[in-house]
């Protein structure tokens, strides 16, 4: 198993996943921190929202799963929400503050 392309895979399908009040998905808005992988193709995706108390919160982690559990040798998602370090507007691209009208 290649987890370099297993992982590039995995971006793509989470660029599919939009945050549902801002319109614009998770990887561009500089939510996913990090993504694991094990050797049996269980995968970890440790990720932020944008405001603690995201009432969201749990559709955006059934989006996050149903979406990575498309990729091919993927076994199982976990999801893993953390507070630290704090999302903040520097982690977004310049894509998506362009789209959402933000200075760079």
């Amino acid at each position: 198993m290649d987890k370099e392309a297993l992982k590039e895979q995995i971006m793509e399908k989470l660029e599919e996943v939009n945050d549902p009040e801002l319109n614009i998905d998770i990887v561009n808005l500089g939510l996913v921190y990090n993504v694991e992988i094990d050797d049996e193709g269980n995968v970890k995706i440790t990720m932020t929202l944008t405001a603690i108390g995201c009432p969201l919160a749990g559709t955006i982690n059934e989006q996050v799963t149903e979406a990575v559990k498309q990729v091919d040798g993927v076994k199982e998602v976990e999801v893993d929400i953390v507070w630290n370090p704090p999302w903040d507007k520097s982690r977004m691209s310049r894509y998506a503050k362009i789209a959402l009208g933000i200075p760079d």
